[in-house]
């Protein structure tokens, strides 16, 4: 269900991408004579607008990151992250009646990203309590490569709807099955596992011991070292990862299929599916990185440490050769490879620094990615803006190659702090307080490791 979830998230984020193609490109009309005649686009947009209404998303997505994860550390990730989800696809229902105002698409945009903007950390706090230790990195990869299906199929699936149906129907369409996820994630999901009444008593009680949580009372308990938190190297170490990948990551959602359409000619449809191919490699290699990372600390081939540095530095090396050669890249061909393989192959850096905060403070991990998405957020706002304005209205190769240097920059300067800074071992700041007595047995219970006496 967080899979589908995700899903969901990134086909209502990522559709205006291919809608907003669709909504400023040429039309032609057939006159009674058969004379056909261009129109021209329904929305006259420049880039710079186009570019502040692709990034619009971004300003209330960035409000909510940090609120996010308190509320779901107070009151369960269930709710947040399924609320978050079912008011972006309300929003995403009701944008075409609001599209013709340009001020007011721009504001549901914002209103959409509110909302959503609590999903990745209210679900930290979900796997924090469900997520034994060894099981973290392939549970959360494989639900968060909900998100990467999602826009593989939002970007081919926008087009195909735009050119049979109208780009109107791509917003009605996918805040319709947002909803119905929703109506899923009330009936089927809890916030813990003593909450779920069709668990096992065996399975309860493993995931209990694996996490060291006595009562969901004395978890909760536990205050917010917010300084401790705010000085942290390992804290410093996630955000600027999350920073220097996003803007990698939101550049190709918001700008790859006008890069497409505008150096190598693809028509709407032939954009969508092309655009998708990297983020279906990505959700090909998010869960296949993370079952990696869990065999290698299951066989203690590397520390937790070394498994998230070499994993997030594998993850942006990668990134950064194959965007260079997507800059000097004389084919469409080699383009798309070489944007598959940087996308797809960025999914270890996501393993490595996206997993991170469970290891570091696995009570405070939904703060943690609050605000590391806080500042991870801020690519999104700025990297489709800055595009705009790079990319003029006669789009050239040398105003692209622009782009893919500065998001290749980055991705240097991510592997480098996270390697210097990074940690995979509990901070003293987030040590759990030991509890006087142990509601699962006495140490006599042979059923029970005895560490967890």
């Amino acid at each position: 269900m967080t899979f589908f979830g995700f899903f969901n998230a990134y086909t209502l984020r990522g559709n205006l991408s291919i809608a907003i193609v669709a909504m400023t490109s040429d039309r032609n009309e057939t006159l009674k004579n058969g004379t056909v005649i261009n129109i021209g686009p329904e929305f006259k947009w420049s880039n710079e607008i186009q570019g502040y209404i692709l990034s619009s998303f971004f300003y209330g997505y960035i409000t909510t990151q940090l609120l996010g994860g308190y509320f779901a550390k107070k009151y369960g990730g269930k709710i947040i992250f399924g609320t978050g989800i079912a008011v972006t696809a309300a929003a995403t229902l009701i944008t075409p009646w609001l599209a013709n105002n340009v001020y007011l698409l721009i504001c549901v945009r914002v209103i959409e990203g509110i909302f959503e903007g609590v999903t990745y950390p209210s679900v930290a706090g979900l796997w924090s309590k469900w997520a034994p230790p060894l099981e973290r990195s392939g549970l959360m990869m494989f639900a968060s490569a909900g998100s990467y299906f999602g826009t593989v199929i939002a970007l081919p699936l926008s087009a195909l709807l735009a050119e049979a149906f109208g780009w109107r129907s791509i917003f009605l369409f996918f805040g319709a099955v947002g909803l119905f996820w929703y109506a899923c994630w009330l009936y089927i999901v809890t916030s813990s596992p003593d909450q779920d009444s069709k668990i096992s008593e065996e399975e309860l009680k493993y995931i209990q011991i694996s996490l060291e949580i006595n009562t969901k009372e004395e978890f909760e308990k536990v205050p917010v070292p917010w300084k401790s938190i705010a000085s942290s190297k390992a804290v410093l170490a996630i955000c600027m990862s999350n920073i220097c990948e996003n803007w990698g990551f939101y550049t190709f959602l918001t700008q790859l299929p006008k890069y497409l359409k505008d150096i190598y000619s693809f028509d709407l449809g032939t954009s969508g599916f092309l655009s998708g191919l990297p983020y279906l490699a990505m959700g090909i290699f998010v869960p296949v990185a993370g079952q990696l990372a869990d065999f290698v600390l299951t066989k203690g081939y590397l520390t937790v440490t070394q498994c998230r540095k070499t994993w997030t530095f594998v993850g942006f090396s990668a990134q950064f050769v194959f965007l260079l050669a997507v800059a000097f890249a004389s084919s469409e061909i080699v383009t798309v490879i070489c944007l598959t393989f940087a996308v797809g192959i960025g999914a270890f850096a996501f393993v490595g620094y996206y997993v991170n905060p469970l290891d570091i403070a696995p009570q405070y991990a939904s703060i943690i990615v609050g605000i590391s998405n806080t500042f991870g957020t801020l690519p999104g706002i700025i990297s489709p803006i800055l595009s705009g304005y790079i990319v003029s209205d006669n789009p050239t190769v040398e105003q692209w190659q622009t782009v893919f240097f500065i998001a290749a920059g980055l991705y240097i300067i991510g592997a480098i702090v996270f390697v210097i800074c990074a940690s995979g071992e509990v901070q003293s700041w987030a040590q759990k307080r030991v509890p006087k007595s142990n509601i699962y047995g006495s140490c006599d219970d042979q059923s029970i490791e005895n560490k967890a006496c």
